[in-house]
């Protein structure tokens, strides 16, 4: 396998668990007031956006095509369900990796299928 091909094929998985910790740190906020029972169940409720993530990257896992629809719908989802809450820095910062993973994805299928 070509060097360019293996990058093309790990950087959208790699970057979809980058995407998945790094939506796990906003669930670190459930901490505070309150008993440890009450704080374990705000952080495992918000840890489900990264729970989804992982959902779609194990997914995608063999199936390049699956990741860039699955991806690049969790971040229109993400758009359209938060869209006037934000400023568009926001939207950059959390929907536009999910959006690029999908595109890596998407070329990672279709190198995969040119080669084959």
């Amino acid at each position: 396998m070509h060097r360019e091909n293996r990058l093309l094929r790990w950087a959208p998985r790699v970057l979809g668990l980058g995407m998945a910790l790094f939506l796990s740190v906003f669930a670190l906020d459930a901490f505070g007031e309150g008993g440890l029972l009450r704080n374990v169940a705000g952080f495992l409720i918000h840890l489900i956006p990264s729970f989804i993530v992982l959902a779609v990257l194990i997914a995608a896992w063999r199936r390049a095509l699956v990741g860039a629809t699955g991806f690049i719908a969790l971040a229109l989802i993400y758009v359209v369900m938060t869209w006037g809450r934000f400023p568009l820095s926001v939207y950059l910062v959390i929907a536009g990796p999910l959006a690029l993973t999908g595109v890596l994805f998407l070329a990672s299928w279709y190198e995969e299928h040119q080669s084959a």
